[in-house]
């Protein structure tokens, strides 16, 4: 088959800075048997092409984005038809794809990746923020084909909107990030980890609030925070007021193979977003033998209580408490973070790339069948 993607990003020259992961992953996967063309609205803010993972990148750039993408994919289409269009996430992705997909007469899918489906007004945040943005968002979830979402709970956010959907978590490539058994940790200080940009949706006033609230408590422990920090230093201000400094280390943006021994030296991951369609560092956290506490968002909704334990959103009291109980029971967090290890590798890229195989086919086949009508 021959495959477009559409992606706001994620899919830079390097492959390993500005990339989102576990799509170069799946686009590494499909492009073995399948022709596979990317279209990304905003790699680059000129235009371009280039290979990766075995894919054509076709990089629409600033000015006139979504109509000169859909002019980009018509005219490779013309050099050799496309068997469907796909978007990685909603908004623009899915509006390009399936306009694209309705002007070629061709199936479309939309895989809900983010926050297409909120309106966190506080922090700016989510794609249902004006009425604009809701009323696109039905129409172009409503003309695509096949919608899909990572988690339940996204799933459900659909439902509620009259929409069908199906669960397709992207998984994790078990060659690239091999399973390690969980292992009891040492005696001293506790190793917490936390890997997401430092942003308003991930939380992190809330997570560092938690941290003091452990260090009064005599919680002995060291916080590494991964992540590029988009906020201008106001959180390593805050690590100051709230005398953290010792225990709170960021270490900024680490590729896949920097984070491996990151992952591996932790005793837990914590996360502290209002909002997650996954995430994906819950799911390389738990390959790597680590058990995560988080907000109850994404994946960690599906996995509370028995292979990580969630919390809600916002509550630092309750995120110190659910570390403490778990650094304070070595039996639960060793359960926690077996159980969270066979659900990973159970629905890993292997299994994505599956699940949207069939997909592929079964659209194909109904795309071909209605043509012979």
């Amino acid at each position: 088959m021959k495959l477009a993607l559409v992606v706001p990003g994620g899919v830079d020259r390097s492959g390993e800075f500005r990339v989102i992961p576990v799509l170069l992953t799946l686009i590494e996967r499909l492009a073995r048997t399948h022709e596979v063309h990317v279209f990304a609205l905003h790699q680059e803010a000129a235009p371009g092409c280039w290979e990766l993972a075995g894919a054509t990148v076709h990089n629409i750039g600033d000015g006139w984005t979504r109509l000169r993408a859909i002019a980009a994919i018509r005219a490779e289409h013309h050099c050799a038809p496309f068997d469907l269009i796909q978007a990685f996430f909603s908004g623009y992705c899915s509006l390009v794809a399936v306009a694209a997909a309705h002007l070629l007469r061709r199936p479309s899918l939309v895989h809900i990746a983010g926050g297409e489906l909120v309106a966190l007004h506080d922090i700016e945040y989510g794609g249902r923020r004006t009425w604009s943005s809701r009323l696109r968002e039905a129409a172009v979830l409503r003309a695509a084909d096949t919608v899909t979402a990572a988690s339940a709970p996204i799933i459900d956010s659909l439902h509620a909107l009259g929409l069908e959907a199906q669960r397709v978590p992207l998984g994790v490539d078990l060659r690239a990030w091999p399973p390690l058994a969980p292992r009891r940790r040492g005696k001293g200080e506790a190793r917490l980890l936390h890997v997401a940009s430092l942003n308003r949706v991930k939380d992190q006033s809330t997570l560092l609030h938690a941290l003091a609230i452990l260090q009064r408590a005599g919680v002995p422990f060291r916080m590494d925070i991964v992540g590029v920090d988009t906020l201008h230093g106001e959180m390593q201000r805050l690590v100051q007021r709230l005398g953290l400094a010792n225990q709170v280390h960021f270490l900024e943006f680490k590729t896949q193979r920097e984070l491996r021994p990151i992952m591996e030296a932790a005793d837990l991951l914590v996360m502290s977003s209002l909002h997650e369609a996954g995430p994906m560092v819950l799911l390389e956290a738990a390959i790597a033998g680590v058990p995560t506490v988080g907000t109850a968002v994404g994946h960690l909704v599906e996995w509370a209580p028995s292979a990580a334990l969630a919390v809600p959103p916002g509550d630092p009291a309750a995120l110190a408490e659910a570390v403490r109980q778990v650094l304070k029971d070595e039996d639960l967090r060793l359960r926690l973070a077996w159980a969270a290890q066979c659900r990973a590798t159970r629905e890993d890229a292997r299994h994505t790339e599956r699940v949207f195989e069939r997909m592929y086919r079964w659209l194909c086949l109904g795309s071909a069948n209605a043509g012979a009508i």
